[in-house]
């Protein structure tokens, strides 16, 4: 969890810093690729502020109301990010481009000569966007470590399984923002270049609009990532067969009659089992039975926090 929010506040300081100055190379180039990026470091600020809540709230006691915790907070607020990043930097920077293209002909061609080579203020964006690219960097490399981390505690040898599996929408987060806006970055600054090469304003104009669509784009996989979680998704199959084989092979153990996992919060797995025992046990020694099991099941996967196994009878 410490990981998760030296991760958000490593973006958090990144993104205020550069909103600022995307805004300042905006106001002095009124480059649409430059209020794109605006509209999208913005949002950001906002996402990892909303993350820090997730976090803080998601640390809470369970209560009567709440017995398992408050760990499904951190999968609502991450789902909410995405959201915005559709909503706010997504969507208005795609209207922003597209508007540029297709409606602002003679705006465009006085902002070609703005951005000529005898005109100063293009350099402006230039040193903005390269000192984002520093700050971007600088909050990618924590997500990335963190990401790494996992994927080695975990096992997972991809970043796809990574996203596919994981249960800490916090760092998933943090990592698919960073990652979209050195992206965004990298087309704004290539837009730009283009124009003040070509003097041909629609290069500009297309980076914003499709710095819009790569944010939307992310935005969906996110909240889908998300959705199976708050929906109280079960572990992966090869995670929870691997469990089962725990319940199966333990000794005194003749048959599993219902297995099931699910998560409630980043890393915190709840596991129930209807499990038949061998009839030689007493009620002393079925008790040992099962918490040894419990204990069994929490440490082969670390990320089992509540086990319940109920004794069946077999029929």
């Amino acid at each position: 969890m410490a990981g998760s929010k030296t991760v958000v506040l490593a973006a958090l300081f990144a993104n205020g810093a550069i909103a600022v100055l995307k805004f300042l190379g905006f106001l002095v180039t009124g480059s649409p690729a430059m209020l794109s990026e605006t509209y999208h470091s913005v949002s950001d600020t906002g996402n990892q502020v909303f993350l820090l809540v997730g976090l803080r709230y998601g640390e809470r006691d369970p209560t009567r109301s709440h017995p398992f915790g408050y760990g499904k907070a951190q999968f609502f607020y991450s789902f909410l990010v995405s959201v915005m990043l559709f909503g706010i930097a997504g969507w208005e920077s795609a209207k922003h481009g597209y508007s540029a293209l297709t409606h602002h002909e003679a705006a465009l061609s006085q902002q070609a000569s703005l951005l000529g080579y005898q005109f100063p203020g293009v350099w402006v964006n230039y040193v903005v966007l390269v000192g984002a690219i520093g700050f971007e960097s600088y909050a990618f490399a924590k997500a990335w470590k963190e990401t790494k981390r996992q994927m080695e505690r975990h096992g997972w040898e991809s970043l796809r399984e990574m996203f596919r599996r994981t249960s800490d929408t916090t760092t998933l987060t943090a990592l698919t923002e960073d990652t979209v806006a050195l992206l965004g970055l990298v087309t704004a600054l290539t837009g730009i270049l283009l124009t003040q090469l070509t003097h041909n304003p629609m290069y500009d104009a297309a980076s914003a609009l499709l710095i819009g669509v790569l944010l939307m784009g992310f935005a969906v996989a996110l909240a889908w990532e998300n959705k199976r979680l708050l929906l109280g998704e079960s572990l992966p199959k090869v995670d929870e067969d691997e469990l089962r084989e725990v319940v199966r092979t333990f000794e005194g153990v003749e048959s599993i009659a219902d297995f099931r996992t699910v998560y409630f919060g980043p890393n915190e797995v709840v596991v129930t089992a209807d499990v038949a025992f061998a009839d030689r046990f007493d009620t002393d020694a079925m008790d040992d039975r099962i918490t040894a099991l419990e204990d069994a099941l929490r440490e082969a996967n670390p990320a089992v926090s509540k086990v319940y196994v109920e004794p069946e009878t077999e029929a």
